[in-house]
Order: structure tokens, then sequence, then C-alpha cells
């Protein structure tokens, strides 16, 4: 019972810290307004989140984890295009989210080392589903870094949502034509 009592406060931090990043961003955001808008005591939620940036990588990797796997049913020319383009509508529909989670994902925090890594192997095993049986470690890691890239990108103001999705489609072209 307690175990679930705690999983509920975490979710309904989560919740609200999404919903306090949508509404201000991340350099309004904090863990206190999170909290009270959760209901729960600041302090309460630090035993949670040691930082602004835990609870917001927290966010992205909740928010990652509802990508649905490529479709194993298209063509492996085909599956991969679309995977791309499934996280460029991701980004798209939470675009201050985006941004946010590029900066918290990387503070040194050692809770946030934990879910960057979480965050990695997620996108890892996507683009090696996406890409089937014949996806190689150069490609796959190829994959990873332009999408980092890009969402950085996205996240400075270089490259808007469309833009995104025309890079990630280029990327794709790329990586199957050199995976055949």
């Amino acid at each position: 019972m307690v175990g679930s009592a705690r999983a509920e406060r975490v979710d309904a931090l989560v919740d609200a810290a999404l919903v306090e990043l949508r509404a201000g961003g991340y350099d309004d955001f904090t863990v206190r307004n999170a909290a009270r808008r959760a209901g729960i005591a600041p302090a309460t939620a630090y035993t949670y989140f040691s930082s602004k940036e835990h609870l917001v990588a927290e966010v992205c990797w909740r928010f990652l984890r509802t990508l649905a796997p490529p479709d194993p049913a298209l063509a492996p020319a085909e599956r991969l295009p679309a995977a791309l383009d499934a996280v460029a509508d991701l980004v798209a529909s939470e675009p201050t989210v985006a941004a946010a989670s590029m900066v918290a994902v990387l503070a040194p925090d050692p809770d946030v080392q934990r879910l960057r890594a979480e965050i990695a192997d997620l996108v890892d095993r996507y683009f090696r589903a996406a890409m089937g049986d014949g996806a190689d470690d150069a490609h796959v890691l190829t994959l990873n870094l332009a999408l980092f890239g890009a969402l950085h990108q996205v996240g400075a103001g270089v490259l808007d949502d469309e833009q995104l999705r025309l890079v990630l489609a280029d990327v794709a072209r790329v990586v199957a034509g050199a995976s055949r």
C-alpha cells in the first residue's frame, strides 16, 4: 500500500510538472510549483526528485515512452522514415517539453544521469526496431546523433518543427540507403 501511495504522488508530480512546463517553459519551472499544483509539500517532492532537472528528465522519459513501436508490417525502407516521422510528431506535439528536456537531460545530477541512460536505451531500442534485423551499431549511433543534434537545433531555435521533419526524413534516407 505504501508503494502505491508513493507511485501516485510521483505520478501526480510528473503530471503537474507537465502542466507547469506547458504553461511557462523550462525557465519558469520549479519543483515547488509542480508540488503545489500536485497538492504535495515541496519537501516531499524533493524526496522523489532531487532537482528540477531530475523531474523534467522524468517527464521526458515518460514522454518518449508514449512513442508507438515501429510498425513491423511496413517494409524496412518505409519503417525507418515512419519511425523518425513519429518522433517529429511527438516533438511537434509538445515543443515546450521537448525544449525543456534537452536542457534537463544534460544535467550532471546522478538521478538525471540514470534517466539519461534509460532514455538512450529506449531510443536505441526504438531505432533498432525501426531498422529491423539489419540494424548495426554504426547506423543506430548515426540515428541517435542525428536525432539529438536535430533536437538540440529545435531547442536553440535553429530548426522549426517542419524543418525537423525534413531533416529526419533526410537522415532516414541516408541511413536506410547505407544499410542496404
